[in-house]
């Protein structure tokens, strides 16, 4: 039977904002506290201020265990357990900066009555040896503490929470660890217990590894093109293998977000903090920085240069089933043509209005044949539905000239020459259209 528990939440982004809802979904109740006044009063109102799918509808379902406040006392003044969920951003060191981690630290000192402090953020190992140092001289010996990194995927993050492939729960006292476990009941997914550094490790691990496949196709794919192989022939057959497995070996042209970018340098930072150079992870960020850059030079070369060129961008959000635009290859993208003197039109079905360099200097259009109206070339960016359904016949009679980098191998090459296009992707060869 489920031992309901009152739980608060420090952060209402994508992870904290999922956490709470999920949890209340369990059972528990919560308070989610931020300290932006917008955010919150969007979510007092009904509203919710970022795009996941089934959220909206998870917090609207239960309203009556959910609560939002600015106020860090209030949150914590009723709560068993506090969870930490505030952003990790890089410092210019590529350490993680962990300001807002110490901020919800320090309000608690005076909460004694708390069973548990729970760190989801993703932190440097050791992070937990100092918290919990930091927590002792605050008087709170006797309060709990855990890592419980999260594993949640922008876009599925709500199923990846109650049907994860694993929780894992960090905590040197047996009785903190069940607690954490049994928080979780309900939740279809095997709990992992380990001690504090190892929990703190796994995330840090895990999201290495994913980048470097994707790296890794990304490399193969660069010689497939020298040598007229096809990428996507070939990853789908070296995923077939039971021991490689096809998940993330899809080449294009970077991944971005709020985790990849910044859990390789942060770990990369932490090698470095320790003494040992990460050679594989620093090739991998090289490979994933140069992909936006290999495109924007194959299509200047394809075209002869960029300059009084107009090119569309369809897709500014670093994945399909977000609004997330942070570290997405657009920006880069986006920054090199203008650089090089195109003018620059956009599309993306969620992305939101961006004011920051160098989206002012570009044109948003509402459909992605609006954008691609008297283009000398598409920028396929963001692997949206909305693209691989598009009538491609209209878009090639309405462009300046029918060219397409494809930098997600969306379309079927076959197809779009057919169409009259030239076409270009990520590890296969241009196809020719009449």
């Amino acid at each position: 039977m489920l031992e309901k528990r009152r739980v608060a939440i420090f952060g209402a982004g994508y992870i904290g904002l999922v956490t709470g809802a999920c949890l209340a979904q369990l059972g528990h109740d919560v308070v989610v506290r931020d300290i932006q006044q917008e955010r919150i009063d969007i979510l007092r109102n009904g509203g919710v201020p970022i795009y996941e799918p089934g959220l909206e509808e998870l917090i609207a379902a239960n309203a009556d265990r959910l609560t939002f406040t600015l106020d860090a006392g209030e949150a914590v003044r009723d709560s068993d357990i506090v969870y930490v969920c505030v952003d990790t951003p890089p410092t210019p060191s590529g350490d993680a900066d962990l300001s807002r981690i110490w901020q919800v630290i320090s309000t608690l000192h005076d909460a004694s009555h708390l069973a548990a402090v729970v760190v989801k953020s993703t932190v440097p190992v050791g992070t937990g040896a100092r918290v919990r140092a930091a927590m002792d001289r605050a008087g709170l010996q006797h309060v709990g503490y855990a890592s419980n990194p999260e594993f949640t995927a922008e876009g599925a993050a709500v199923r990846d929470f109650l049907h994860p492939d694993r929780v894992v729960i960090g905590a040197d006292d047996p009785e903190i660890a069940k607690l954490i476990a049994a928080l979780h009941d309900g939740v279809d997914g095997p709990v992992v217990e380990m001690d504090i550094a190892s929990a703190e490790m796994v995330k840090l691990a895990a999201n290495a590894l994913l980048a470097t496949k994707i790296s890794f196709a990304n490399e193969i794919a660069t010689i497939c093109e020298a040598t007229g192989a096809d990428v996507e022939h070939v990853v789908h057959a070296v995923g077939l293998d039971h021991r490689l497995g096809p998940h993330y070996m899809k080449p294009g042209v970077g991944w971005g977000g709020s985790c990849f970018p910044k859990d390789s340098r942060a770990l990369r930072a932490m090698a470095s903090n320790s003494g040992y150079s990460f050679q594989l992870l620093s090739s991998v960020i090289e490979v994933n920085d140069l992909q936006p850059r290999r495109a924007i030079q194959r299509l200047k070369d394809e075209l002869g240069g960029l300059a009084d060129r107009t090119i569309a961008l369809l897709g500014l959000a670093f994945k399909p089933g977000t609004d997330d635009v942070r570290e997405a290859p657009s920006t880069i993208l986006a920054s090199r043509l203008l650089a090089d003197g195109a003018t620059v039109r956009c599309w993306d079905p969620l992305a939101p209005p961006l004011d920051t360099a160098p989206w002012p200097s570009t044109t948003r259009h509402d459909t992605p044949l609006e954008a691609m109206t008297g283009a000398d070339a598409v920028i396929i960016v963001t692997e949206w539905p909305q693209l691989r359904d598009a009538d491609w016949d209209q878009a090639a009679a309405a462009m300046a000239r029918p060219l397409i980098f494809d930098g997600r191998n969306l379309l079927d090459p076959k197809q779009m020459g057919a169409l009259g296009f030239t076409y270009m992707s990520v590890g296969r060869s241009t196809v020719r259209g009449a």
